[in-house]
């Protein structure tokens, strides 16, 4: 019988526990959280309270608040026998191998002979924890590591037990991969597995330059963030948001557990003495960082180790940094960076030269296969590229000399690898990606077998290349069009890319996927040169561009192919717009979109107020009343909401159910859009045709400006605010109109584009913009 999973009981319900509950009610799974008994009459108050408290973190651990109606709390003395009805059981509580072994052996007598029995431990051996276990349920047993917070690090950590099943592994894998939308990671059951050993090594050899160099904790996140791909909150930011507890605690593990590594992972005096003092991270409220008011305002003060006083955080002056920022290709940016000659060029060349050794060093100890750490570090600590994607942007021959000239070296197999003529950790060999194995030869990447990564695509798959777009041909007549432009930005080069793309699908081709490579789909139109021609007085180049929009989006509708968009991440301003004209969408879970554009003092102009308008009209019925159907599309665009997940965009209007499609899942997500593109040009597309649009004429517009002026007057908006908000309804109830009206789509999106330049003009407006491009923050002015 095919094994399913169709309900997941959850054992323990602390920060981790409730989280990956959320997960799993966000999946569709019916979840069943224990924990132990409350000591009042409320005997499922500790499950419930953890839980409750864990839906008030922002950002949010579940996609919809509702989903957490499929979550039911309960207790270990009078819920366990319930285990019974469970296909997974997933244990997430204190990581002390005696007391989840206690628990376990309660467990046992109470699951299915089918049902899978799990650890989300970070760093315990599988096999210490299913030692006593029944020889039926060790071989369902293995770990199942999530990293925190699990909706925003999609690692999953798959780890065999001396007894698991193979076929046991291989299911968990695949749920993880297919089903939670995870990155699924085989791994050896070594002390802390992979990414934690990797990550906790990486953080270990930080401590120790910053001393050796005499760096300040800012000077080493500036050292160790976004300039060399990793995330924002860098080192110390991390270890605020981890806790430094629990950082020394698994340090005390591994050193305990690597004798032969044990100097390197012993936590410094300085660390411990933080714990003494209760400098625990955020947790506390005071860690490598806190935060001071000061005249009203918030401000950062970093931590002395010297002194243990805070003073307040100073960036470094790195020349090198500061000439990085301009190169965008990451490889290049650390090239550049690992052969300057300040101090932060000292200190990124120690760092990762010894990186480059431990990983390589690590094969095949925590793995036999090299894209499994890389794999790893990315969806475990948000890092752009993984240690060995790295080395090869920076040549790998190259490389070993350099680190060789440091006094480093490379794993013995580096040397046979380059000797035997492989001169790369990656190649990609019949359009599918491959990893080089200690045996000498290259065998496919299995983590990206089957899947359209655009990245990895070999030359010949690209049609052209372009300043911000890519043309790629991903097999069976279907395009793919990648943005990627700074902030993957929508300027005059995308916009051209998109009708280029769609001529040639149309001439040759069946279907066009439009996508963008990096971090997020797109941050919207290219603000920054619409406020430099607006404050030129440029205005008909202006009103070109807004005309381009609209023909680009108008023209992704009414393409005589399937057109699919396919966002993740921003999606905001102009790149919700071209979304929503996408005859379909297939989005990842993880979007977070809206039509912002009120926030910088403008309304959508590249078809987005037309078209919800449109989506109002089509919403209108027979007698029932119109003006509450026009309000529920009006307000998401007049308070610039943004939908913090793809299953959130249904709810205020951006996706339409039966149209557009969610999947968990980002790197299946080309895969599947070339799939539904496909599909539609077999099922015989035929593009929809411009639609009478019902506008509703001053009465509505009236109505609607007294709603903005209430507003106003509660002192809930500016009165630029109840402005904009009334320049908005002028176009939802279709400008001079007196009364009810059916009007063509270019005459909304004439009216769009005459209201978004007249905005243009306002000084209030440019002011907006300017605060967006300098802060990343709104202004309410």
């Amino acid at each position: 019988m095919k094994r399913r999973i169709r309900n997941v009981a959850v054992l323990g319900s602390g920060v981790m526990g409730s989280q990956i509950a959320c997960l799993l009610a966000s999946a569709g799974y019916k979840v069943l959280l224990l924990d132990l008994p409350g000591k009042g009459e409320d005997r499922n108050e500790i499950a419930r309270t953890n839980l409750e408290k864990t839906l008030k973190m922002k950002p949010s651990p579940i996609l919809k608040k509702e989903y957490a109606e499929r979550i039911e709390v309960g207790n270990f003395e009078d819920d366990l026998p319930r285990l019974k009805d469970y296909d997974w059981v997933i244990e997430a509580i204190v990581e002390d191998p005696k007391i989840k072994q206690d628990l376990f052996s309660k467990v046992a007598q109470y699951l299915r002979p089918d049902a899978i029995l799990s650890s989300n431990t970070s760093s315990i051996p599988i096999r210490i924890l299913a030692e006593g276990l029944p020889d039926n349920i060790k071989k369902q047993f293995l770990g199942t590591h999530f990293f925190n917070p699990p909706r925003y690090l999609p690692l999953f950590e798959v780890i065999p037990g001396p007894y698991t099943d193979p076929e046991v592994l291989d299911f968990m894998e695949d749920f993880g991969n297919r089903y939670i939308g995870r990155i699924s990671i085989r791994c050896k059951d070594t002390p802390a597995f992979i990414a934690n050993r990797i990550g906790i090594y990486g953080i270990a050899i930080v401590f120790k330059l910053m001393e050796d160099l005499g760096l300040s904790v800012a000077e080493v996140d500036q050292l160790t963030g976004p300039i060399v791909g990793r995330p924002k909150s860098a080192t110390f930011r991390t270890v605020d948001l981890v806790g430094v507890d629990t950082l020394v605690r698994v340090m005390d593990f591994l050193a305990g557990a690597l004798s032969e590594e044990k100097d390197l992972f012993t936590p410094p005096e300085w660390l411990r003495k933080m714990v003494e003092k209760g400098l625990l991270g955020q947790k506390a409220g005071k860690g490598f960082y806190t935060r001071k008011e000061e005249n009203g305002k918030k401000v950062t003060y970093m931590l002395d180790l010297k002194t243990f006083e805070y003073v307040p955080r100073k960036k470094g002056n790195f020349p090198s940094l500061a000439m990085a920022q301009n190169i965008d290709d990451l490889g290049e940016r650390i090239k550049f960076l690992l052969n300057a000659q300040d101090k932060a060029g000292e200190f990124l060349r120690k760092f990762f030269y010894n990186l480059f050794s431990y990983v390589s060093n690590r094969i095949p100890e925590i793995a036999d296969e090299l894209y499994r750490i890389d794999d790893a570090m990315e969806a475990g600590f948000g890092w752009q590229a993984g240690p060995f994607r790295i080395w090869d942007m920076l040549g790998v021959e190259e490389t070993v000399k350099k680190m060789e000239a440091e006094g480093v070296k490379p794993a013995q197999w580096v040397y046979e690898m380059i000797s035997n003529g492989k001169k790369n950790f990656y190649a990609t060999i019949n359009d599918e990606l491959h990893y080089y194995d200690l045996n000498g030869e290259y065998k496919p990447v299995a983590s990206a077998k089957g899947l359209i990564l655009l990245n990895n695509l070999p030359k010949e798959k690209v049609i052209w290349s372009r300043k911000g777009v890519t043309l790629f041909d991903i097999g069976d007549g279907i395009l793919a069009l990648a943005i990627h432009t700074k902030m993957n930005a929508i300027g005059e080069e995308v916009l051209r890319g998109v009708n280029d793309a769609i001529d040639l699908a149309e001439k040759q081709y069946e279907g066009l996927v439009i996508t963008s490579i990096g971090e997020h789909f797109s941050a919207g139109a290219n603000l920054a040169l619409i406020l430099q021609l607006a404050v030129d007085g440029e205005w008909d180049d202006l009103d070109l561009a807004v005309r381009m929009f609209q023909r680009t989006t108008t023209r992704i509708r009414y393409s005589h192919i399937p057109v699919v968009i396919a966002p993740f991440g921003m999606t905001l301003g102009g790149g919700c717009e071209m979304t929503m004209y996408g005859n379909k969408v297939v989005a990842d879970k993880e979007t977070y979109i809206g039509l912002v554009e009120l926030g910088v003092g403008l309304i959508p102009a590249g078809g987005g107020t037309t078209e919800m308008v449109r989506r109002a009209s089509k919403s209108y019925y027979n007698g029932d009343p119109e003006f509450p159907h026009l309000q529920e599309w009006f307000l998401p665009v007049a308070t610039a909401r943004v939908a913090t997940s793809a299953d959130e965009a249904y709810d205020i209007g951006i996706f339409l159910e039966g149209k557009d499609e969610a999947i968990f899942g980002r790197r299946r997500l080309v895969t599947i859009a070339k799939r539904r593109a496909l599909q539609m040009a077999q099922e015989g597309f035929v593009p929809p045709q411009p639609e009478k649009i019902k506008v509703l004429g001053k009465g509505a517009l009236a109505t609607l400006k007294l709603g903005a002026y209430i507003m106003w007057e509660g002192h809930y908006i500016t009165e630029y605010d109840k402005y904009l908000a009334e320049k908005l309804a002028y176009v939802f109830t279709g400008g001079d109109l007196s009364e009810p009206t059916y009007v063509d789509e270019q005459y909304l999106l004439d009216l769009e584009r005459e209201v978004f330049l007249h905005l243009l003009g306002q000084r209030k407006t440019l002011e907006r913009i300017e605060a967006v491009l300098k802060t990343g923050k709104p202004l309410r002015n």
